[in-house]
């Protein structure tokens, strides 16, 4: 037994905790940097101050983590985010299909206690900084009210990864709220003049079917005459979770200080909608509904945004802009909302995006003023207007993991964040987040340790795509149809289609590229064909362009809308090679064809999209000649994902037991084994509320051997579905050759291999 008496004052419980890198905030982010830091050898304190990981992606807001990609909704391909990030999305998919926000988590818990270097501290929320100077944070005080135990966390370096900036605020960061008027930065979407107008918060429920009636009374505080929101007439019973993202309200207010108001008020609608869908009469069909989850935390989107080395701004991401110090990239349109969220009269969002993803520099990951401060999250230094894309979560995570390496990096250098700006560190930075399957646009990965730069690389065949087979399925070109394929500089190849035709007709077809050849938007016609087709099923549509490729690139064979003609379908997937067409998906784009008002600095152009598995099968075509673009020198070139061509080995898919073979002229000591895999980076995998088709992706190998010249295995996978995976030989094996024998994913799918690393 204890006893207390009474005394005058009693102290909190204290412990001490020191780091390389203390990361206040434990989203995606701070989760990333965390994680990324960790493995690269340093000390790190994660401090979150809720229950769980994952901010707004958590079971305790339930937003589906999105960046690039867009709900494949523009015409960024392959562009889910790499490194870290990819690798959560990944595992999430194989567990966890349907997207229980419960099982994500886990995962996330998961990722982070596997990792020795990291002190994780939950439900634990920072109050107070301390400086030794007027530029430096020495240490800072955090509470955890779960086990009423105050934390000071001393490090040499900080991240501020909490959203709203509490780590920043305290410490005299420099940083901005609301949106910047036009002159300051020329922003052709930005207002007239400046205002305190904010992006709102979210909360929204989630609904399940009882299997019998149930009936529904409102708290007395929610909202009873729904025509209070304009747009009510929108609300369908089955929507719940994120498709509700526009109940969204206190873009006017203080959205860090009147947060516990805004909750009140978006709890009223929400109660409100919920209210109106079970009792207004107008839904029977919501009988044996029943409110299985209202948020209890409403989901931020702004609040303070701080001050780096640079502010990016509207151009930035329209142009996409080269940066020097590139580390990052984004690819969300740029996306703002109205100040009076679900009561405005206006849409609930305007999105505008740009014809590709866009890099984001270092320079805006670390404060401008506080000089071991790093910045990351929706609070990175962007004005209003390019906040509007950079703050999705996916983006945000990625630009964690550049704040988690360059942290390493400044202690294994023992500098400051500023003094990697340095173009010799700028490239080492860059080098190792490419190591770690970062992505970073117009970088490709120069590493002088990798001895397979120093090897022939050969293989037993590779895919030369002559032809994609029919299956015997058909569909209407309804919208107009692309087949997005790789093609060499010189004469285009001549095309084949086959069709089924209603009634005599001619088809329209145009050869198309992208202004841009980093980008996949078709907006450049390099030749159009006019073919007369007879009624029948069968029809050849031969397509001979008289055009010349300058540069290996992507080209869009496009066959224009026409009901009556059918297209042969083809039931081959292959790394590198999509059919798209030209439509929108209403989540993001309100029609085919961006058009913005004028003089808002936006462009305008068609959107061309995959359609999502099951469906979204390659028409089947012939190609003469064979596009050869696929072969074993790929693995080494430095890019891990289709940009302008496939950058990938792809095996003949004939070959029973393709092997890729890497020599040296004398034997090497390998340590370490580095594989990069093709888990479609087109393919977004929201992580929650959504029932993806696969736990593996269809493009990934899952089992092969390695072999050493003597034919031992080194190594083997089996049941792989990740993207990258480090193989460590221990002992090292000495070899003169390493062959990696994979087996093809499926019938319809050839192996593909987009890099393969030797240390």
């Amino acid at each position: 037994m204890i006893t207390a008496g009474p005394i005058y004052s009693r102290e909190l419980k204290t412990a001490r905790v020191a780091a390389d890198l203390a990361v206040v905030g434990g989203g995606l982010a701070g989760t990333c940097c965390a994680i990324t830091a960790a493995r690269a050898g340093i000390r790190v304190a994660l401090v979150q101050d809720r229950p769980v990981l994952g901010g707004n992606a958590s079971s305790e807001i339930r937003l589906w983590i999105l960046g690039a990609t867009s709900h494949m909704g523009n015409n960024n391909r392959w562009a889910r985010e790499g490194g870290v990030i990819d690798e959560i999305l990944v595992e999430n998919t194989a567990r966890n299909p349907e997207g229980n926000a419960t099982l994500l988590d886990a995962l996330l818990l998961e990722k982070v206690v596997a990792e020795p270097n990291i002190t994780l501290l939950l439900n634990t929320a920072v109050f107070a900084a301390e400086k030794s100077g007027a530029a430096t944070i020495r240490l800072i005080r955090a509470f955890c009210a779960q086990n009423s135990t105050l934390y000071e966390l001393q490090a040499p370096l900080f991240c501020d990864a909490s959203g709203d900036g509490i780590l920043g605020y305290l410490a005299g960061a420099a940083f901005r709220v609301g949106a910047e008027g036009h002159d300051e930065f020329g922003e052709g979407f930005a207002p007239e003049h400046a205002t305190h107008d904010l992006l709102g918060h979210s909360l929204y429920f989630y609904s399940k079917d009882a299997g019998k009636p149930v009936r529904f009374q409102p708290p007395a505080f929610a909202l009873t005459d729904i025509t209070k929101i304009p747009r009510w007439r929108d609300f369908k019973p089955r929507d719940s979770g994120p498709h509700l993202w526009w109940l969204e309200w206190g873009g006017s207010l203080d959205t860090v200080h009147d947060t516990e108001t805004i909750k009140w008020e978006l709890w009223k609608v929400a109660y409100g909608v919920w209210n109106h869908i079970k009792n207004s009469g107008m839904f029977p069909e919501a009988e044996n509904l029943t409110l299985e989850w209202m948020g209890a935390i409403p989901g931020k989107r702004e609040s303070r945004r701080f001050e780096g080395e640079y502010i990016l701004r509207q151009q930035d991401i329209v142009g996409q802009r080269a940066q020097p110090d590139a580390v990052s990239y984004g690819g969300w349109a740029i996306d703002l909302h109205p100040v009076d969220g679900v009561y405005s009269e206006k849409p609930g969002c305007t999105q505008w995006h740009a014809k590709g993803v866009y890099p984001i520099p270092y320079r805006c990951l670390f404060s401008r003023n506080v000089t071991n401060l790093f910045l990351s999250g929706r609070l990175i230094s962007a004005s209003h207007v390019a906040f509007g894309s950079t703050r999705v979560m996916a983006t945000c995570a990625h630009n964690g993991q550049a704040v988690g390496m360059a942290a390493a990096l400044c202690r294994r250098h023992h500098v400051l964040p500023a003094d990697l700006l340095d173009p010799a560190r700028v490239s080492e930075l860059q080098r190792e987040l490419l190591r770690a399957g970062h992505f970073i646009p117009g970088i490709a990965l120069e590493d002088p340790d990798d001895l397979v730069r120093q090897a022939t690389v050969t293989a037993s065949g590779e895919l030369r795509l002559a032809s994609l087979a029919p299956n015997g399925e058909t569909l209407r070109l309804e919208n107009a149809s692309a087949m997005m394929l790789p093609v060499p500089a010189g004469p285009v190849p001549r095309f084949e289609f086959t069709a089924d035709v209603a009634e005599a007709t001619t088809v329209r077809a145009e050869l198309r590229i992208s202004s841009k050849p980093d980008n996949h938007t078709p907006d450049v016609t390099l030749a159009t064909l006019e073919v007369p087709l007879p009624a029948g099923t069968g029809q050849r549509i031969s397509l001979a362009f008289d055009a010349m490729i300058e540069t290996p690139r992507y080209a869009f064979i496009c066959l224009m809308d026409n009901p009556a003609v059918s297209i042969h379908l083809s039931d081959q997937r292959v790394t590198g090679i999509l059919s798209l067409f030209q439509r929108f998906n209403r989540a993001v784009a309100k029609s085919p064809r961006q058009e913005p008002p004028p003089g808002i600095g936006i462009e305008s152009f068609e959107f061309w999209l995959p359609q999502r598995r099951p469906t979204g099968k390659n028409c089947a075509m012939a190609i003469d000649p064979p596009i050869a673009c696929f072969g074993p020198p790929n693995i080494s070139n430095g890019i891990a994902r289709p940009i302008r061509q496939p950058n990938a080995w792809v095996a003949d898919p004939a070959d029973p037991r393709p092997c890729l073979s890497i020599r040296w002229d004398e034997p090497r000591a390998i340590h370490r084994i580095e594989l990069a895999f093709d888990t479609d980076l087109d393919h977004p995998m929201e992580s929650v509320l959504w029932n993806h088709p696969e736990r593996t992706m269809p493009f990934c190998i899952q089992d092969l051997e390695i072999r050493d010249d003597a034919g031992r295995v080194l190594a083997a996978l089996a049941g792989n579905h990740q993207t990258r995976r480090t193989i460590v030989l221990d002992p090292p094996a000495r070899t003169g050759r390493i062959d990696i024998l994979p087996r093809h994913p499926s019938t319809h799918t050839p192996a593909a291999l987009f890099e393969a690393r030797c240390y």
